[in-house]
């Protein structure tokens, strides 16, 4: 076996072995790197060889996980339709937020790596549809803040949903008050 392909094997082997700790796991945060290379049957030294850090790992484990859920045939209509930047980034934010909402322990679990520590020079799935929204009224740079800054929000309100309900009565668990706050905060960064 190539040095690429027993790479790739042991990456596959880390996020399954982590995301089946994730799901079995009272608390996500007490996830160790010694028991998910210890489920992968690899050395502990391997999760930061192949993804940097514990957090990376479970916030790449997560992406793999919801980006199959977005790559559903109901995702891939909704972006090859002909609504407006503005209103596909609604509803794809609504989407993404829904997973966010029904996966609860990775929710909590890479919160703080998407805030702090996840890459900025990298694109995130809005930026194209908020360029596109302005076209050329922006800069790409503040496109990619302005995306970011959606991202970024949404993470932390989700994480923070049942402060959100107790708080001020959004109950973010029910898709029509969810969609409510995403068209608003999407509303309130993009105006027109």
């Amino acid at each position: 076996m190539q040095k690429e392909e027993k790479l790739n094997l042991t990456k596959e082997k880390l996020t399954d072995a982590t995301f089946a700790l994730m799901e079995e796991a009272d608390d996500p945060m007490g996830v160790t790197s010694r028991q998910i290379a210890g489920r992968a049957g690899v050395k502990p030294s391997m999760i930061n060889y192949c993804f940097g850090s514990r957090e990376n790992l479970i916030y790449q484990t997560f992406q793999k996980q919801y980006l199959s859920f977005l790559n559903e045939t109901r995702i891939k209509k909704l972006i090859a339709s002909d609504i407006t930047p503005k209103d596909l980034l609604k509803k794809l934010h609504f989407t993404v937020a829904t997973c966010l909402v029904e996966n609860p322990k990775f929710t909590r679990a890479i919160t703080g790596y998407v805030l702090f520590s996840r890459d900025l020079s990298k694109e995130s799935f809005s930026y194209p549809y908020v360029k596109k929204h302005y076209a050329g009224r922006k800069t790409d740079k503040e496109c990619m803040l302005i995306a970011y800054e959606l991202s970024a929000m949404m993470q932390l309100i989700i994480y923070r949903k049942d402060e959100i309900r107790e708080n001020f009565g959004i109950d973010l668990d029910k898709d029509r008050e969810l969609r409510k706050y995403i068209n608003m905060r999407i509303d309130l960064l993009l105006g027109d």
